[in-house]
């Protein structure tokens, strides 16, 4: 057994994710997760909400609540629809604990005292209606790079290159359309020139990444400049500096203290369990792999900036340095980013209203049918577009259709003629009986191997090529037919049942709900797919402070192999594990969308409007 580390990237709290985000961290680390557990894995699969920043406080403001507020509201509401959406974290935690807060603070200490933090001024953008810093990424102008428009003030998306906000020319203020004004203030800055060769030096050392990805990461270090992890700012993780800790208007940058959250949320999980030095299984190990998986905006802070700050940790660059308490951490084993996902030709967009979340979809259709879309037709290594007509067809024609129907005909077959998993008679199997089974049994070590080469696509084409051929063996064997042997009957359905039992393990992974309905369709008892639950508790460090987290027992999970089904278990008149979509949903839902886009559209330019009128009159 091995132990395998799965970091997933940590949704903001300013409000509820959509399609786009879980298609990019969320299924793709759940499927990969869970088969790790059926190969017998120990795995920590963690994350949480990221709760830091100034984007919190601007949308409390709007909303008319404090940050900790907003927090906690989105926090519900995101954990629910993560877990809703069946994924099996050990700990979801948050980035506003009492714990997160110490391990952050231990990191800066520790880099701080090796020398990869260090004290000077930079120029941040100031709202000259509110007085307060904008965040970078809500500052926008043309590239000065490659002179593309809408580049944001930390990256131009157009040609991937890391920005400062002053560097934008004519930026202006995403929130209400204002000249930013620059002022230069004293920050600490990580040191990213220092570490720059040891972090180049280990991502030349990775093998089987996306080559999106290891191209993408490599470039970042044409040019290395040290980045500011701090900010004038009310709402963030105090600076543990004296002259600065108990400063109200000094706090970490949210960027610094989130990636540093898969460490303290796997050090509170080890925590609850009772022991508080569990977590360093997989993360003390060098020989313990760590995935992460996100979105191809976040590739910057995980094959640069978190890589920096553990090598800045265990005193691994240029200056050296001592190993911190938490020390030797380890180097990710692999960055797994997705591309885009877009919606009807459009980028996603919550504050354009060019948005899916999870919460509506999950109320309409049923989570399989939406994983099952985001794993087979999502941005796994090039862009995507999710479009209602092609989700409607994936479900109806290959779910429902093909996987489902194969599940209820076995099942009604079996229940019909005997009752129970027929008797495998030998002597009356023929070779294509063999053949079906030697297939279903093979796949396992082809299809395991694409999800170990995060090829997710892959594998479920593969999975449902082989529901294909058991549907071609039903069909060709016609067990309707066999009338007057007995044996032969019951050997057709045996090999029928044993290879959609095989053919429910390979999916397992990706349609953990649906898999557990197969399971019992064919007489299982018990877990067959272990699902997450929400728990509510109180902060470990920060008594009164109470927040769900998701979490579960996923030591139930069957193993990724062919097991035997056993003669004489009672198989139950069946139900249907999938219904069809009707093809009307698809008009029904353009429809809702257009309508929710146009007034979403109109709300905005209300506000704009009423932002400007308010700049105006007190200019005046």
């Amino acid at each position: 057994m091995s132990h395998v580390l799965v970091n997933v990237a940590w949704p903001y709290a300013n409000g509820p994710r959509h399609i786009g985000h879980v298609a990019g961290f969320g299924v793709p680390s759940d499927v990969y997760a869970r088969y790790e557990r059926m190969k017998g894995n120990d795995v920590l699969m963690v994350s949480g909400t990221d709760e830091h920043g100034t984007p919190i406080l601007v949308e409390a403001e709007k909303e008319g609540v404090t940050a900790q507020e907003l927090a906690n509201r989105y926090n519900r509401v995101i954990a629910k629809d993560l877990c809703d959406l069946g994924l099996s974290y050990d700990l979801f935690t948050r980035t506003t604990t009492g714990n997160h807060e110490h391990v952050v603070q231990e990191l800066f200490k520790q880099c701080l005292k090796n020398g990869y933090i260090y004290k000077g001024t930079q120029k941040v953008a100031i709202s000259p209606s509110t007085g307060r810093t904008l965040p970078d990424r809500y500052i926008e102008g043309e590239c000065p790079i490659c002179h593309t428009d809408g580049a944001r003030g930390d990256q131009c998306d157009a040609c991937g290159n890391e920005l400062d906000p002053d560097e934008l020319i004519n930026p202006v203020s995403k929130i209400n359309g204002e000249t930013p004004r620059f002022e230069e203030t004293e920050h600490y800055f990580l040191d990213l020139p220092a570490l720059a060769d040891a972090n180049l030096a280990w991502l030349k050392t990775r093998t089987g990444w996306r080559t999106n990805v290891i191209n993408f990461s490599i470039g970042l270090f044409k040019e290395v400049k040290p980045r500011a992890i701090t900010r004038d700012i009310d709402w963030g993780i105090p600076v543990p500096v004296a002259g600065w800790i108990d400063n109200p208007n000094k706090k970490l940058y949210v960027w610094f203290d989130a990636v540093i959250g898969y460490l303290s949320a796997s050090i509170e999980w080890a925590r609850r369990q009772g022991d508080p030095e569990a977590w360093r299984k997989w993360w003390n190990d060098p020989s313990c792999p760590a995935y992460y998986f996100m979105g191809k905006d976040n590739i910057t802070f995980h094959s640069q900036i978190w890589p920096s700050e553990m090598l800045a940790y265990n005193g691994q660059g240029s200056k050296g340095g001592e190993v911190g308490e938490y020390g030797p951490l380890n180097m990710p084993e692999q960055v797994v980013a997705s591309e885009f996902m877009t919606m009807e030709g459009k980028k996603f967009s919550s504050s354009r209203g060019i948005v899916i979340y999870v919460k509506d979809i999950l109320s309409r259709y049923p989570v399989d049918a939406v994983r099952y879309y985001i794993s087979v037709a999502g941005p796994e290594s090039s862009d995507s577009d999710f479009t209602w007509a092609e989700f409607v067809r994936h479900n109806n024609e290959e779910l429902a259709a093909s996987w489902g129907n194969l599940v209820n005909r076995v099942a009604n077959l079996i229940n019909k003629n005997f009752g129970e998993i027929p008797v495998l008679d030998e002597d009356s199997m023929t070779d294509e009986d063999r053949a079906l089974l030697a297939e279903t049994s093979a796949a396992f070590d082809e299809i395991g191997g694409m999800i170990e080469r995060h090829r997710q696509k892959n594998a479920l084409t593969e999975a449902m090529r082989v529901v294909g051929d058991i549907n071609k063996y039903i069909s060709a064997t016609e067990p309707w037919k066999i009338k007057d042997d007995p044996a032969r009957l019951g050997t057709v359905l045996h090999v029928a049942a044993q290879a959609v039992y095989d053919a429910n393990h390979l999916l397992a992974p990706f349609l953990p709900h649906s898999a557990q309905k197969v399971y019992e369709a064919l007489g299982g008892t018990g877990v067959f797919s272990p699902l997450p639950h929400l728990e509510e508790v109180e902060d470990l460090d920060k008594p009164g402070f109470h927040y769900p987290i998701i979490t579960g027992d996923y030591s139930g999970a069957h193993p990724w192999a062919s097991e035997p089904l056993v003669a004489g278990t009672p198989v139950p008149k069946p139900h249907p594990i999938f219904a069809k979509i009707p093809t009307e949903a698809v008009a029904e839902e353009l429809a809702r969308f257009d309508a929710e886009l146009a007034a979403r559209k109109e709300a905005e330019a209300k506000r704009f409007a009423e932002a400007q009128a308010q700049l105006k009159k007190e200019a005046e």
